[in-house]
């Protein structure tokens, strides 16, 4: 018996060159719009990463910032005219050459501008708040604040006279003071200021009766450029104004700026870790700027703001007139923020960042800094953050 042949219907057919093509491009449309939304979506993710990394920066930068300044003058405001604390050139042995008033200038971001370079770093005062207008490397504001945290309630004492030997000071009282502690030796209407570190070969401490005072070890300073040790001790005007301990770490003096490579940088004056570097606190920091907050009649109210290159209210003419540094009682600051992520233009051929910013906006025009972006920088984000710092110690002097 012969077999049939299989039906027609039921025979295997293979995918026409038509079905083939339409396969192939639906493919490709679900992959093209899978792939679409893939870039999409880590494009919004690191923009989105960048914005919180930029938001977190500038809540920590404002911490420290704020966190210095608020405690500016601590330990020496009570000071400022009685012992001649405010303006005086401080005088310092440290951990670190070079000593102060330094031969050379600041290290990066503060050695090209700041105090006119290595011929002005040596001309330092000592004031609670000093700003230094457009003075970093990077051409934004520099920002030098002093203080500490005294045991003894930031009250200075008379130095009745020198004592058995050139490093014993004779106090009216050693009441509070301990082994380790610095402090300032000052005179009004004295130029230079010393830092001093109280030590003994057996740890000093204060005991009923006992006036002297001996100092020694690491901070011990001789002399200054024009005033010795000796010479304030022997004045019968000069005081011990406590400010601090070594091993505490509480003795504060400090600039800020931003370097080049948009980073927030940190410089200890009193090189308390041994080196002579500044240390970069927060990336993505484009630029800071700050203003003077001023209460001109002494009643303790901040009466107007001052931008601190307005004749009069420039650093070298703040840190040497004590009068005008009394009267700074709050500091604004403005930062400027750069995100890592660089962006291209939207669809309708938009950068991500306008071309200028304007800081200080609610204050008068002249106050107003413009903080402008070149083309390349405008591919990234930017946001400001302003605080304004009250400082307390200066609010706490008698009013007039």
């Amino acid at each position: 018996m012969t077999p049939g042949r299989e039906p027609a219907a039921h025979r295997q057919r293979g995918v026409t060159l038509i079905e083939l093509m339409v396969a192939i491009v639906v493919g490709l449309v679900v992959t093209l719009a899978a792939t679409s939304m893939l870039i999409f979506g880590e494009s919004s993710k690191r923009t989105s990463t960048a914005t919180n990394d930029m938001g977190q920066t500038g809540a920590y930068a404002a911490y420290v910032l704020d966190r210095a300044v608020r405690g500016a003058g601590s330990g020496f405001t009570q000071s400022w005219n009685l012992a001649g604390a405010f303006g005086c050139r401080l005088s310092a042995t440290l951990p670190a050459t070079p000593n102060l008033p330094r031969g050379s200038a600041f290290p990066a971001p503060f050695a090209t501008s700041f105090l006119g370079g290595a011929s002005g770093s040596a001309n330092l005062r000592v004031a609670p708040v000093l700003i230094g207008r457009s003075q970093s490397d990077a051409g934004s504001d520099v920002l030098v604040v002093m203080g500490g945290t005294a045991a003894s309630g930031d009250v200075p004492r008379l130095i009745l006279s020198a004592g058995a030997s050139s490093n014993i000071l004779r106090l009216d009282s050693t009441v509070g003071l301990a082994e380790g502690d610095l402090g300032l030796v000052s005179a009004n209407g004295t130029t230079d200021c010393l830092l001093e570190q109280v030590h003994a070969s057996t740890a000093f401490a204060d005991s009923t009766g006992n006036d002297a005072l001996p100092l020694g070890s690491t901070y011990y300073t001789a002399s200054g450029p024009s005033s010795s040790l000796s010479t304030l001790a022997a004045s019968g005007a000069a005081y011990f104004t406590p400010l601090g301990n070594v091993g505490a770490g509480n003795t504060q003096f400090q600039m800020f700026g931003v370097g080049s490579n948009n980073t927030l940088y940190g410089y200890d004056l009193l090189k308390t870790d041994g080196t002579d570097a500044s240390q970069a606190i927060a990336d993505g920091v484009a630029e800071m700027h700050a203003l003077y907050g001023l209460d001109t009649n002494t009643d303790g109210v901040l009466d107007t703001w001052v931008d601190p290159g307005t004749t009069g209210y420039d650093i070298a003419t703040m840190m040497t007139t004590p009068a005008m540094a009394r009267q700074v009682v709050a500091v604004r600051v403005a930062l400027v923020l750069r995100s890592a992520n660089y962006e291209k233009e939207n669809e309708n051929g938009e950068l991500p960042s306008p071309a200028s910013l304007t800081l200080f906006r609610d204050l008068a025009t002249s106050l107003q800094r413009t903080v402008s972006f070149s083309a390349s920088e405008q591919h990234f984000h930017h946001r400001v953050v302003e605080s304004t710092i009250p400082l307390r110690n200066v609010l706490l002097l008698p009013t007039s």
